[in-house]
């Protein structure tokens, strides 16, 4: 896991772009976890803040003694840093569960909107974001380059490796003033991955929790119209509607 993080850290400092003019950059590292992305940057000279809604995580990172502050912090309530200030950001891993709609007060759209109106707000003129996602499925991976696009972005994704099921990677890459072509994404011409095993991620979805209902009075209609309402709003995992939708279930097998 190490390893693929690091790989992947590699790839979003690449289509970061930023200038090589031995100059230090301030740069935030947006879901940092435990700060192996961190360490990549401080091992080019840059000064990072990373921000975590996990206090565990960042306990981990501070006795490790990453070099950049840690920031306690959910991204769903947008970024606590001043306008125009920060030269780049990265995320690896992270953004897509913004996506999900863990109690029924968290509205992913309404989510996605604070963190990146407030991500490009804090970020200077000519400045990059590139957030590495493992989206769901393609409506939650235009969810999210939407609601970038919306808070006034250029880019868009770039997938490496897109015909490789296991090698597939997203990366958004966001672009603050002005418009510009989109890197190029690995694996387009035929390019094979350094190592497939390594690859092959797992992100398993987080447990959420379900509000306990009366199914007395239900109709098949209204089950229907609970799940589409669901859905619109950013839910993943709600099951396919089926001949056995709102059809009472016998007490025993």
């Amino acid at each position: 896991m190490v390893n693929i993080q690091a790989q992947l850290t590699e790839r979003a400092l690449e289509l970061l772009a930023l200038p090589e003019d031995g100059t230090p950059k301030l740069l935030l590292d947006l879901g940092c976890g435990s700060g192996l992305s961190g360490e990549a940057l401080s091992e080019r000279g840059h000064v990072w803040v990373g921000l975590d809604i996990s206090k565990a995580m960042l306990d981990v990172a501070a006795e490790r003694e990453v070099e950049g502050d840690l920031c306690l912090h959910d991204l769903g309530h947008g970024l606590p840093i001043r306008p125009g200030t920060v030269d780049g950001a990265i995320s690896i891993s992270a953004v897509q569960w913004l996506c999900n709609a863990d109690t029924s007060k968290n509205d992913p759209r309404k989510r996605l909107r604070r963190f990146f109106e407030s991500l490009y707000a804090c970020l200077s003129k000519g400045a990059r974001a590139v957030l590495q996602i493992y989206p769901a499925n393609t409506e939650q991976a235009s969810m999210m380059t939407n609601a970038a696009m919306r808070a006034g972005f250029s880019g868009g994704l770039v997938v490496d490796f897109p015909h490789s099921t296991r090698a597939k990677k997203y990366f958004l890459v966001l672009m603050v003033g002005g418009t510009a072509a989109l890197p190029q994404a690995r694996g387009m011409d035929g390019e094979e991955p350094e190592d497939e095993e390594a690859a092959e991620v797992y992100v398993g979805h987080r447990k959420t929790k379900r509000r306990k209902h009366n199914d007395k009075g239900s109709t098949r209609d209204w089950i229907v119209r609970k799940k589409q309402q669901q859905r619109s709003r950013g839910y993943t995992n709600i099951k396919p509607d089926s001949r056995y939708t709102g059809r009472k279930r016998k007490d025993r097998f």
